[in-house]
């Protein structure tokens, strides 16, 4: 599990930004308010996201619900509608990936991941370049993400989820793992197509 964070910066309203050990993949760490009767947090907010030299403009909000063992991915969009997507769950805990596809980028090839739940309640920032996955740990989960390009079909790529020079470790058994046919046929790292630059 890839957990170093190379800094940490606090923000005195209500979220924390940490950096992971690949430039521009961000964890946004949302403050939330718990007593008897529940919680509340601020599930997204532009202007301080702004405030921290964030800025983007989401236009569609995605919902999708899947069972224990479901491996979504790897997925992403080709220029000039690739997308920067925001991802949170809303229930249970997945695992969630994902690999820098821009080239000549320091790390390109490299993936990180993150455990995002209901309970740590956790934003993950993808932006434009990079593939993304996830895997479901808990019996279901209902997994949230904002995109600041429309789902464009015709752009729409993959990279296979299992591919060995990639080597993620998805925290499922591969007995267990629930993937989609379409998933299990996209080409590996160094056979797909991307038009990404870092």
């Amino acid at each position: 599990m890839v957990n170093i964070y190379s800094k940490l910066l606090t923000n005195p309203k209500n979220m924390d930004i940490i950096n992971t050990s690949i430039p521009d993949l961000l964890i946004i760490q949302n403050r939330f308010f718990k007593d008897e009767r529940g919680f509340f947090m601020e599930h997204y907010n532009k202007k301080q996201l702004s405030e921290q030299g964030i800025n983007i403009d989401f236009c569609q909000d995605n919902l999708s619900k899947s069972s224990y063992g479901v491996i979504r991915g790897l997925h992403y969009q080709l220029d000039p509608h690739s997308q920067t997507k925001l991802v949170s769950v809303i229930v249970g805990n997945v695992w969630d990936v994902a690999v820098d596809l821009r080239k000549g980028s320091p790390t390109f090839g490299q993936w990180f991941g993150i455990e995002l739940s209901d309970e740590n309640k956790t934003h993950f920032l993808i932006p434009k370049g990079f593939a993304h996955g996830f895997s479901v740990l808990s019996e279901t989960a209902i997994f949230s993400y904002k995109c600041d390009q429309y789902y464009d079909p015709s752009l729409e790529r993959g990279i296979r989820f299992d591919d060995p020079a990639l080597a993620i470790d998805w925290h499922i058994p591969a007995d267990k793992a629930i993937v989609s046919g379409k998933d299990r046929v996209h080409p590996i790292l160094n056979q797909a197509e991307m038009n990404f630059t870092y």
